[in-house]
């Protein structure tokens, strides 16, 4: 991988498409006379441990290479209602538009998927976001007198 130098002493690899990204550094080792070259008469070490033409065996500059961690990917939750016997179903069309900003029809064919099956997903968030929509959901159902359930639970 060529090296592109950014200023005398440091330099990183060419941009690449890997996981990660790497920063090599060029130190000079304790006791050089001329900061940024390997050897005697100016060879340097790359990456690979190949010397670049020109230098002898001895190296007096170290590479050091560290690669950044990735982030993980946070853990996502779907958002359930959960069928009663007296919630109406224009409510829960009514919730699914407001609360998880479907169409509705698509607020519809879940409605009737409750209706049918018990049980219904809305929509996957991270934990979040998931919590609020359950607390906001369950909040509007109890100031509106229903006992629509909503819950939340890891994919």
């Amino acid at each position: 991988m060529p090296l592109q130098p950014i200023d005398g002493r440091r330099q990183v690899p060419a941009p690449h498409d890997g996981i990660g990204s790497t920063d090599m550094t060029r130190i000079p080792m304790m006791g050089t006379e001329h900061a940024g070259t390997g050897g005697r008469n100016g060879s340097v070490v790359t990456a690979s441990g190949s010397r670049e033409p020109g230098g002898d065996d001895r190296s007096n500059t170290a590479i050091i290479t560290r690669t950044k961690p990735r982030t993980k990917r946070p853990s996502l939750y779907r958002v359930l209602l959960l069928n009663d016997d007296y919630t109406p179903m224009e409510f829960v069309v009514l919730v699914v538009e407001r609360f998880f900003n479907k169409t509705h029809e698509d607020a519809y064919r879940i409605m009737m998927h409750v209706h049918q099956n018990g049980v219904g997903e809305c929509g996957v968030f991270t934990y979040e976001v998931a919590e609020t929509k359950v607390t906001q959901v369950m909040d509007f159902a109890r100031k509106h007198q229903h006992p629509l359930q909503c819950v939340m639970e890891k994919k």
